[in-house]
């Protein structure tokens, strides 16, 4: 699992950089975040965001045991409006995206929030009972105004990733 969808392969597939603000939704307990933390680097910023509070209180112990102080943790449910204010260069869903009940309303709080020509990464990976497809997500996001600029892995590991128009 890690070769298709392990912490540093997703943030190299998402091309998150130094200096980066990086929304993380469905963070968990941080898998994704602490590592994205440490890559954006002090002049960066990550926002971990996750429904559940019990997973948030991991990622805080996580992120105290990394030392990361450019990590900000949010409650809240996508697609209901909760999403923390923008603009963001990167927004990271893996895994999540078949969790959340309101997929559309999402991508399009997500659209909102991004910067014109930033990435939105969306990875899935078969066994995840949630799991969805390349072309639910390609017909999804680009439903939102998204376009897709690359896929990469098979269909049943893949990360893909969608650009906001810089126009938009």
């Amino acid at each position: 699992m890690n070769a298709v969808a392990g912490s540093e392969v997703i943030l190299q597939r998402a091309r998150v950089g130094p200096g980066m603000a990086v929304l993380d939704v469905g963070a968990g307990p941080g898998r994704l975040s602490v590592p994205a933390a440490q890559r954006v680097g002090p002049h960066g910023r990550v926002v971990a965001f996750d429904v559940q509070p019990g997973m948030l209180a991991r990622l805080h112990e996580a992120k105290a045991a990394a030392g990361v102080t450019n990590l900000q943790t949010v409650l809240g449910d996508a697609g209901k409006g909760s999403l923390p204010p923008g603009p963001f260069d990167r927004v990271l869903l893996v895994t999540v995206l078949g969790e959340i009940a309101d997929q559309r309303g999402a991508l399009a709080e997500i659209f909102k929030l991004l910067k014109p020509g930033g990435l939105l990464s969306v990875t899935e990976v078969l066994p995840d009972p949630h799991y969805q497809s390349r072309t639910r997500v390609r017909r999804l996001a680009e439903g939102a105004g998204f376009e897709v600029t690359e896929v990469v892995g098979p269909w049943y590991a893949f990360t893909m990733n969608l650009r906001k128009p810089v126009a938009a």
